[in-house]
């Protein structure tokens, strides 16, 4: 293979595996005319079609998927041993990529990595706020941030906060309205912002638990939101009651401006886990950022 088809290839794997050149050439730092051009001349030398592009999307052919599979590990390897050549730097040093739902990073992560950095100059972070349960060895994530019951067995997991609670709450307005729901049940009768879940597509349902008994509840509003935070909002607004983090929904209790109902409906559940795939060998830089979000409690 020439030295040019070596050098194209990084090009290639990141839009096959981004399905998009707009968001490759954003990752690889140059325009997207000269990245289409570098595909073109790559495929032209190759004398086959690695890429099927429509004014919607682009995907792989078969040639791309056979070269995917094969050549994207390669380079994921050889990019993991440049890398990891900064643990003979004095200090660790290296780019971390973690994607967490809107949640663990301003409640937990952010909290902990602003302690942390200050120590580190050469550590940098990168954070992508995705409530999706994204698949972080595709996307070429470092590690990913979720509750422990949604971390795949394959992982490993590293324990990063206390068990949660959830609560649902309301301003006095709407329940001076329409009243406080006795149980779950209840909640079919009234008007509840709803979560829509975007790894499922599907709205949330929500979970309560009373004496091993076990309930699902698929609520229905006017609003449906893909964040916690504008459901607050919502909420405190007066338009209907929202199953949130407890932690989230406190300061706003102490206030008053929010009552929580079915409090005895919502026993604790896992926290945030810090995962990542059980064949990533840790850099220094990364053995450390995972020692300081380590919940200690």
């Amino acid at each position: 293979m020439s030295r040019q088809n070596v050098a194209d290839l990084p090009a290639f794997i990141a839009v096959a595996r981004e399905r998009s050149f707009t968001k490759a050439a954003a990752k690889l730092g140059i325009s997207q005319s000269a990245l289409s051009h570098t595909i073109r001349a790559f495929e032209e030398r190759l004398g086959v079609r690695l890429l099927t592009r429509t004014t919607r999307s682009v995907a792989p052919t078969e040639a791309g998927e056979r070269l995917l599979r094969s050549a994207g590990p390669r380079f994921d390897e050889i990019e993991a041993e440049l890398e990891a050549l900064s643990e003979l730097r004095e200090k660790p040093a290296g780019t971390i990529r973690i994607t967490a739902s809107d949640h663990a990073v301003r409640w937990l992560l952010w909290p902990k990595l602003s302690a942390f950095l200050p120590s580190y100059p050469d550590i940098h972070v990168e954070i992508a706020v995705d409530n999706a349960l994204t698949d972080i060895v595709a996307h070429r994530f470092d590690a990913g941030i979720r509750f422990g019951e949604q971390v795949e067995k394959d992982m490993i997991a590293v324990r990063i906060g206390p068990d949660l609670r959830s609560a649902v709450v309301g301003a006095k307005s709407y329940l001076a309205r329409h009243g406080r729901p006795i149980t779950p049940h209840d909640l079919v009768d009234h008007l509840c912002i709803n979560l829509r879940l975007l790894a499922q597509g599907g709205l949330y349902a929500w979970e309560f638990e009373k004496d091993g008994h076990e309930i699902n509840v698929r609520v229905e509003g006017q609003l449906v939101f893909d964040s916690i935070f504008p459901a607050l909002d919502a909420a405190l607004a007066g338009f209907g009651l929202a199953y949130l983090p407890e932690d989230v929904a406190q300061p706003h209790l102490a206030d008053g401006r929010l009552t929580r109902v079915l409090d005895d409906w919502c026993p604790p559940w896992p926290g945030y886990r810090l995962y990542y795939p059980s064949r990533r060998q840790p850099t220094s830089a990364f053995t450390l950022l995972v020692d300081a979000l380590r919940h200690r409690g």
